[in-house]
C-alpha cells in the first residue's frame, strides 16, 4: 500500500477543505508514492515519537497535530520543530497531519469525547456556512433515476442524518439545433418539446468537479443545461463543537468525576454552578474558549473543552459549568479514534498507537 493510498482514505471523511485557515494539515513530510512498512499514530508528533516510528518499523507517522504550522525559512535543529523534521527525512519517515479537518466533522475528535462521557443526540454546536452549492439540471424523465445516482455516487445529497437527498419537478423543455447540432432526441432545425426533470441536489463546493464530472457522464445530452447555486445555508454535519445529553441529570461534582474519570483528566479548572443539575453538555476537543457564547445560547448546562484564560471563566456568568480538563486530555483519544478508522482499511501491516505521552504539561499534586 502506497502513502497515497492512506492519505485519500483519512482525508475521504476528514477533507483538507474543511481545515481552519491557520491549519497545516496533510502529508508535511514523505512521498506518496511510497510503499508503507507501518503507521504510528500520535497526539503530537516529536523527535522520540520519530525514534519510536524508526524503531517499530514504521515509515508513516499520522499525527494529529501539524509539526509545522507556518513555513520553515531554515532548518537548523535550532529548535524541536526543526530537530523532528530532520530526523523524519534522515530515517525517510513521512508525516502526515489531521487536524482542525478531523475536529470539523461529526464524526471526529468531538464525537469521540461524546462517546467517552456518553452523550446522546448528538449536533454540531456551531455548523459552518457558505461551504455548499446547489446543482439545478434538467434531463429527459427517462434519464433522471441514472443522473440522480450518479451525482448521489460523487458525493452530493446529505442533509443531517439523510443521505439521497433531492428535489425533483416535472415539465417541459423546449430547444431547436441548428446545423451542427447533433441532437439526441429530435432533428436539427426542428422545435422539440421534451418531458423532463428538474433535478436539484446539494453538496459540499469541494466536491464540484467530481459532481460535474458524474453529470456529464450520465447526461444524454449534447448540450447539459445545468446552474451551480452558492449557499449561505449553515451545513448541519460540519462546524465546531458538539452538543449533546447524558442519559440522566447529574449533579455539579458527579458530573465533573464523571467527566474525570472517562477522560482520564488529572485536574479539571471549573466554574461552580451551585444547585444547577447537569444533563445538556457542550464539548470541543483543544482550545474551545471561542464556543462559548454558543454553548450558553444552545442551552449547555456544561462545556468541557480546554485552554481557557483566567478572566474567560468570568464569561460564564453562572449561567454554565465551564469544565477545562486541558489540551492534550481533551484530544487524547483522537489516537483510538484513528487508529480503529485506519484498521478498517489496512490488514498488511501494522497500525500502531503511541507508547509516547507527548503531553508537555506535567501535574504536581
Amino acid at each position: 500500500m502506497k502513502i497515497k493510498e492512506v492519505t485519500d482514505f483519512l482525508e475521504s471523511f476528514a477533507p483538507l477543505q474543511l481545515q481552519e485557515s491557520y491549519d497545516n494539515s496533510g502529508l508535511i513530510i514523505g512521498n506518496q508514492g511510497t510503499d508503507i512498512t507501518g503507521i504510528l499514530v500520535c497526539l503530537d508528533c516529536t523527535e522520540a515519537i520519530v525514534e519510536e516510528a524508526k524503531k517499530t518499523g514504521c515509515n508513516l507517522i499520522v499525527a494529529h497535530h501539524p509539526i509545522v504550522f507556518s513555513g520553515l525559512k531554515k532548518i537548523t535543529g535550532k529548535n524541536y520543530i526543526e530537530r523532528t523534521v530532520i530526523a523524519a527525512i534522515r530515517n525517510d519517515i513521512a508525516i502526515y497531519a489531521i487536524h482542525t479537518n478531523l475536529d470539523n466533522i461529526h464524526t471526529g475528535v468531538n464525537a469521540k469525547i461524546a462517546e467517552k462521557l456518553s452523550l446522546s443526540s448528538m449536533r454540531i454546536l456551531s455548523p459552518k456556512s457558505g461551504f455548499l452549492k446547489k446543482l439545478i439540471t434538467f434531463c429527459p424523465e427517462k434519464d433522471a433515476e441514472k443522473v440522480r445516482e450518479a451525482i448521489w455516487s460523487a458525493g452530493a445529497g446529505h442533509i443531517g442524518n439523510y443521505d439521497r437527498v433531492s428535489f425533483n419537478s416535472n415539465g417541459t423543455g423546449t430547444y431547436r439545433g441548428n446545423e451542427f447540432s447533433n441532437p439526441v432526441v429530435g432533428e436539427k432545425g426542428v422545435m422539440m418539446r421534451e418531458p423532463e426533470q428538474r433535478i436539484e441536489i446539494i453538496f459540499p463546493s469541494y466536491l464540484e468537479s467530481a459532481v460535474l464530472k458524474a453529470l456529464r457522464a450520465t447526461h444524454p445530452y449534447e448540450e447539459i443545461a445545468y446552474d451551480l447555486i452558492s449557499m449561505d445555508n449553515q451545513w448541519q454535519n460540519t462546524g465546531s463543537g458538539m452538543i449533546g445529553v447524558l442519559p440522566e441529570p447529574m449533579g455539579e461534582q458527579a458530573f465533573l468525576a464523571h467527566v474525570k474519570n472517562n477522560l482520564k483528566a488529572e485536574v479539571i479548572r471549573y466554574t461552580s454552578t451551585p444547585g444547577k443539575h447537569i444533563q445538556k453538555v457542550a464539548i470541543c476537543g483543544g482550545s474551545g474558549s471561542f464556543l462559548l457564547r454558543e454553548a450558553i445560547t444552545n442551552g449547555a448546562d456544561a462545556f468541557v473543552t480546554a485552554d481557557f484564560k483566567y478572566h474567560q471563566f468570568f464569561d460564564s456568568e453562572g449561567k454554565i459549568l465551564i469544565a477545562d480538563i486541558g489540551h492534550f486530555e481533551s484530544e487524547q483519544f483522537t489516537i483510538d479514534l484513528l487508529v480503529d478508522n485506519l484498521k478498517d482499511i489496512i490488514t498488511t501491516f501494522a497500525v500502531r498507537k503511541t507508547e509516547i505521552n507527548t503531553n508537555p504539561i506535567t501535574y504536581y499534586t
